[in-house]
């Protein structure tokens, strides 16, 4: 485990605590501040550091709010039914089945994307997730000497991620909103434009990386960053929309 992750897992876990102390003594209240409040709802946030459960509770994605609001509004103008496919499960796959008739979700990830498989049909009884609407699969890369398909992520290399990114095409057929917010994530907006809507649109995460920002600039695409305040996060990040060219 790299320091980095280190540090993010200690702070996180700090953080939690933090958050269930205060709750005890009544400090932080059970219910979050509404999402239109938001730095409020932002510094609530910030106690449910790396649980994608907690902010799910939230009714947030891990996206950043501007991100957020957008793809609400247009969800909102978006006629019925709606189709999502989603590389990287997560907070994200609750708050979509809530508003989306259909969410196809591949996790890499076997212990985080069976925990929320189960999670799934709780969470129908307390935020009023439509869990029948959300066919999640979990496909772990494979070993290899020469992957077809890489990821850049500390720690993956020597992982085929093929399978995983390739999963979009065993689904078939076009979708409304697609996220890439996984592994490989190039090669996930490759994978994702030959299935987008051509009034879709794409939600890619974290895209102050110069490597997805590289990915973006060469596909035939249009492309709005929204930077600023993301749950959860103490620091500013970056969530783009991304429209076919």
């Amino acid at each position: 485990m790299s320091v980095v992750t280190t540090v993010k897992s200690a702070y996180a876990a700090g953080a939690r605590g933090v958050g269930r102390g205060l709750r005890r003594v009544g400090v932080l209240g059970d219910e979050p501040p509404a999402r239109t409040d938001r730095w409020r709802h932002w510094a609530y946030s910030l106690f449910c550091a790396h649980d994608s459960l907690a902010i799910a509770e939230l009714d947030v994605p891990w996206w950043t709010y501007g991100a957020i609001d957008e793809v609400e509004r247009w969800l909102d103008h978006r006629a019925a039914p709606v189709r999502v496919f989603e590389w990287g499960s997560g907070a994200s796959t609750v708050w979509l089945a809530k508003r989306v008739d259909s969410v196809d979700s591949v996790e890499h990830h076997r212990g985080f994307g069976e925990m929320l498989q189960g999670e799934l049909a709780d969470l129908a009884d307390r935020v009023d997730v439509r869990a029948s609407h959300v066919d999640l699969v979990v496909i772990e890369p494979v070993r290899s000497d020469a992957p077809v398909v890489g990821s850049k992520k500390e720690g993956m290399a020597g992982l085929d991620f093929a399978d995983y990114v390739g999963r979009i095409d065993v689904v078939g057929g076009t979708f409304d909103l697609i996220v890439i917010d996984g592994r490989a994530r190039e090669a996930c907006l490759t994978a994702a434009l030959p299935h987008l809507a051509d009034d879709g649109i794409i939600v890619f995460d974290n895209t102050q990386r110069r490597r997805y920002r590289a990915a973006i600039d060469a596909a035939a695409v249009t492309s709005a960053r929204y930077r600023g305040l993301t749950p959860t996060l103490p620091y500013p990040d970056e969530t783009s929309i991304v429209r076919p060219g």
